[in-house]
């Protein structure tokens, strides 16, 4: 029992220093091409910004996997951000696009994802037809057994106010 209990320090101790190696690759790739919105319809407009071209701020995108061309990211309010925009022609397909950013000054090279769809995730939708709960509305699909309920709840609010009556008066049931 002793041993095992020296055994899990030494094994976290492991695991964090194992951990803390792999953090420098993951930040260094932090740098990429964002896309907005990540999904969208054909004929839809598209923002992409990046901070990769640092403070040059300029890139050359390339949307043609999609179908759009070629479009300018410029430098924006923000401080080493390049963005541009373009629009995804209505007859593009369904699917996922690379969307490329090649920056000016030293050709570094960044890419992000766009999913075309042909429906909106932003579309509203709203409900239509009934709800099949098992009561029947005064307007629902079965006239009849409507009526029938109707007729039922009549009949035992009819029921209850005779006994109530017969037992205000003292006849008992």
């Amino acid at each position: 029992m002793r041993r095992t209990a020296r055994l899990l320090p030494g094994a976290a101790l492991a695991v964090a220093v194992v951990g803390l190696g792999g953090v420098p690759a993951y930040a260094a790739d932090a740098a990429a091409l964002e896309v907005f919105p990540s999904s969208v319809i054909p004929g839809g407009q598209v923002s992409v910004n990046t901070t990769a071209c640092g403070d040059t701020g300029t890139a050359a995108g390339d949307a043609s996997a999609v179908g759009a061309g070629t479009f300018t990211l410029a430098p924006s309010s923000h401080k080493k951000n390049a963005i541009g925009q373009f629009r995804v022609p209505p007859s593009a397909q369904p699917g996922t696009y690379e969307i490329v950013a090649t920056c000016a000054g030293d050709g570094k090279r960044v890419t992000g994802d766009l999913v075309v769809t042909l429906t909106s995730a932003r579309a509203q939708v709203y409900p239509r037809g009934s709800v099949k709960t098992g009561v029947g509305g005064a307007l629902g699909p079965d006239p009849v057994q409507t009526a029938a309920g109707i007729a039922a709840l009549a009949v035992a609010a009819a029921g209850g106010t005779w006994l109530l009556h017969r037992r205000a008066r003292g006849d008992g049931f």
